[in-house]
């Protein structure tokens, strides 16, 4: 591929911006992608061939939008911000397996998109997404039950250390168990600040999370393990039995807490953290079953 021609090459980002007049905006949390081979990396990993239907999420000017147009079958590209898409506009032209959304993506019906776009087949998605607003997208489209084959997704680094790590470890909290309780995270790459434009504070990473045939445990009621992770992290310092026990989340009495704890053969006073998925599903499951 003649990298010459490519936005990423940041010879031509910054000729496209000064074109439109673009202005970042800062309420977007915009950094646009400027590294070639992390745009490359990004599309190996997410595994897409023309056999693909590829959801992009934020596509800023189309650098990687132009990568996967070239190798997908047909794009759907869901842009936020208005001044861009006369941007789109020119940067796609060329492509005619692209469609570009001006929407929020939370507020787009993607079940319906992969049912139209994909026959309701697991869609595969490519975000470079501002951090602020990573995980509740991530965690929305996991929620939604969309069919999904992997998410690759350019996150802040410490994001992407917190999506993989287990039991023990500092970065480890619901989001680690949400992430690996729907999907196999994988880092691809880490990003040094200066592949953006502008440059980020922080440095940034890759990873691929591809979604688990089958969900790794047995659970009876899904919002209930999740309350109780989310309760059990949201006080660290404290027991699993007291943080559990003071959440206005959980509406369990005290008895009831202990019991289900002495099912996991661990010790009374153990906090939250050391708890991995399988644990936190077993405990669940005791606490509904109790109070069934």
């Amino acid at each position: 591929m003649d990298h010459s021609n490519k936005l990423a090459n940041p010879q031509n980002t910054i000729e496209v911006l000064k074109k439109y007049n673009f202005v970042f905006q800062k309420k977007f949390g915009q950094n646009f992608l400027i590294d070639t081979h992390v745009l490359e990396k990004i599309v190996t990993a997410a595994g897409v061939t023309k056999d693909d239907f590829v959801l992009e999420i934020g596509p800023g000017i189309g650098s990687m939008t132009q990568y996967l147009c070239e190798h997908a079958r047909e794009v759907v590209a869901v842009e936020i911000d208005t001044a861009l898409i006369p941007i789109l506009k020119n940067t796609l032209s060329s492509y005619d397996n692209v469609t570009v959304l001006n929407e929020d993506i939370l507020k787009v019906d993607i079940n319906k998109l992969a049912q139209e776009k994909n026959q309701g087949k697991p869609i595969k998605v490519v975000a470079n997404l501002p951090y602020y607003i990573t995980t509740p997208i991530i965690m929305g489209l996991f929620e939604s039950h969309v069919p999904i084959d992997n998410i690759t997704v350019m996150v802040q680094k410490e994001v992407a250390d917190r999506m993989q790590v287990g039991p023990g470890t500092k970065d480890y909290g619901a989001l680690s168990l949400a992430v690996q309780y729907y999907a196999e995270p994988y880092i691809v790459a880490n990003v040094p600040p200066n592949c953006f434009m502008p440059r980020p504070n922080v440095g940034s990473a890759v990873i691929r999370l591809t979604t688990h045939k089958e969900i790794p445990v047995q659970v009876d009621d899904e919002k209930l393990m999740f309350r109780l992770i989310r309760a059990s992290f949201n006080q660290r310092r404290k027991t699993l039995v007291n943080g559990l026990n003071n959440s206005p989340e959980i509406h369990v009495d005290k008895e009831v807490i202990i019991k289900a704890i002495e099912k996991l053969d661990v010790s009374p006073t153990i906090r939250g953290e050391a708890l991995d998925l399988q644990q936190f599903a077993k405990l669940s499951n005791a606490i509904s079953r109790m109070q069934a």
